[in-house]
């Protein structure tokens, strides 16, 4: 009864003593400077409407402002398809299960375990020496001087069973930091995979962009090809007639095989554009070729753009969120440092059965136990500690300014973003006027080189002009497109369109131990 009360206090003690201190800084979240607006700038004095940011709400869902069903459909296959976004997933599984180890170092550790052993003592050993010992006739052989005569030590069986459990407690709150830096890890690792979902769910939308944009290019050149074909028929019919010389047919065959040239180029980026779209979906090549090879505009943004207000910023991108979980568990790690300074408490015991004769394992006479606590110190380690403590607090101050770069290149992405975005419609504003100018100059060369008031040197000019201008348009209607997906990603928006977590689950994982 005594040694029950005894490991009953025991025990108690040690529960109470376990929450008693935690050593090591309290992790405080790190305040992010925010503006107050970030739709600022000159006052808008143009005539032609464009696409405004508004401090409205983010839609998790933003490519659905494109209106593009296409489009929709590609990024709702992302969470599933992309290898990247699968990869990060595994990753995050591994992080909890590193917490479910730190966890574990809570609890006492238990075990069952049994033996046989086959055991024979050295007939000159030490044990001979046993006033028991047998001589090589029965009877006992030793003496008060020690050996005398031959000894024979028999064989024997040993057999035994028990059970076994220790437990470290946490005095000084050195598992409880680890488990907070354990859990700090998990959540990195649940925004890491959100960063990757949001940087592919841009990928998809920009890939697309492009794609689209590439074949309003080669709408472009294939019309203006028809336009060569027929400036080619029509120099060719005025130097039959004797009213031009070959040197206009000549330039017009020339500038035809130029833009016909360009058709090639813009075929095989056709196809890099779909390839590329196939492999973020995790598919093989061309598997979307049936799905994306017919021409659709690309898709055009919308009157107004929502992009929420500064201070919600460092909420919403997982990056920052990332860092700031760095932080907290780098400023955990410390407490895990501190704690190795302090003495280590340990209660351990065991209980089981040992008999020579296996018939008489099982008798009350064959128990035996062992129970109490252990303590060790620190005395010295060589420096190890306190090195390691530095490297700790290092640490720290290394994520702290990681937590502040994050933050500050968030800004500065967000207002590279808006700036291309507006910038960008200025500049298409313009080469719309461009296109027109273009169109008209066009057909005034060709009507004065029919009138024979002009030669075909301006009418190539001017073909030559508006295939330029007309690309270019093509080209910055695609980039203001992909200039609103730049926009969201900086913002942080899409990772919301959660994707499904892998994990052992698939596979069967073993019971908890």
């Amino acid at each position: 009864m005594r040694r029950a009360r005894f490991l009953g206090t025991t025990m108690a003690t040690a529960f109470v003593l376990a929450g008693c201190s935690v050593v090591g800084p309290d992790f405080v979240p790190p305040t992010a400077a925010s503006a107050t607006s970030w739709l600022t700038g000159k006052a808008d004095t143009r005539k032609t409407p464009r696409s405004l940011p508004v401090a409205e709400p983010v839609d998790p869902n933003w490519w659905t402002l494109f209106n593009d069903p296409i489009l929709t459909a590609l990024e709702n296959r992302v969470a599933a398809g992309n290898l990247d976004v699968q990869a990060a997933a595994f990753r995050l599984a591994e992080s909890r299960a590193q917490l479910g180890v730190a966890e574990a170092a809570q609890l006492p550790r238990s075990h069952v375990n049994g033996a046989y052993t086959r055991q024979k003592a050295s007939n000159t050993g030490q044990f001979v020496l046993a006033p028991d010992a047998l001589g090589a006739n029965g009877a006992s052989g030793s003496t008060a001087g020690g050996l005398s005569g031959a000894r024979r030590l028999n064989p024997f069986d040993v057999f035994q069973v028990g059970f076994d459990a220790s437990w470290e407690i946490d005095l000084w709150g050195g598992v409880k930091r680890s488990v907070e830096s354990a859990t700090a890890l998990l959540d990195a690792a649940a925004e890491a995979r959100r960063t990757v979902l949001l940087t592919t769910l841009a990928e998809v939308a920009r890939d697309y962009i492009a794609l689209r944009g590439t074949q309003a290019q080669l709408r472009i050149a294939r019309d203006n090809v028809k336009t060569a074909r027929q400036s080619l028929s029509l120099t060719q019919q005025r130097a039959a007639g004797g009213v031009t010389t070959d040197l206009d047919v000549a330039n017009a065959s020339a500038q035809l095989r130029a833009v016909t040239a360009q058709i090639p180029r813009l075929e095989q980026q056709e196809a890099a554009g779909i390839n590329a779209l196939s492999l973020l979906l995790g598919q093989p090549p061309n598997t979307l070729r049936a799905e994306l090879e017919t021409a659709r505009p690309v898709p055009p943004v919308p009157p107004r753009v929502p992009v929420g207000v500064p201070s919600e910023l460092a909420r919403r991108r997982p990056d920052i969120r990332q860092a700031e979980a760095r932080l907290h568990a780098a400023t955990a790690d410390i407490g895990v440092a501190v704690a190795d300074f302090y003495p280590a408490v340990k209660i351990g015991g065991s209980l089981g059965l040992q008999s020579v004769q296996f018939a008489r394992l099982f008798d009350l006479n064959s128990h035996l136990y062992a129970a109490g606590p252990g303590i060790s110190f620190p005395l010295f380690e060589g420096g190890r500690l306190k090195a390691t403590l530095q490297f700790r607090e290092a640490a720290q101050q290394d994520a702290a300014l990681a937590y502040e770069k994050t933050v500050l290149t968030a800004w500065h992405e967000v207002d590279n973003a808006m700036t291309a975005y507006a910038a960008e419609q200025a500049r298409r504003d313009e080469l719309l006027l461009a296109e027109a100018d273009n169109h008209r100059a066009l057909g005034l060369a060709q009507s004065r080189y029919q009138q024979g008031v002009a030669d075909f040197l301006a009418v190539l000019d001017a073909q030559r002009n508006l295939l330029a201008t007309q690309q270019q348009l093509a080209d910055s209607t695609a980039t203001i497109s992909g200039n609103l997906v730049a926009l969201y990603k900086a913002l942080g928006g899409g990772w919301e369109h959660d994707a499904p977590e892998k994990n052992a689950d698939a596979a069967g994982k073993p019971p908890p131990r």
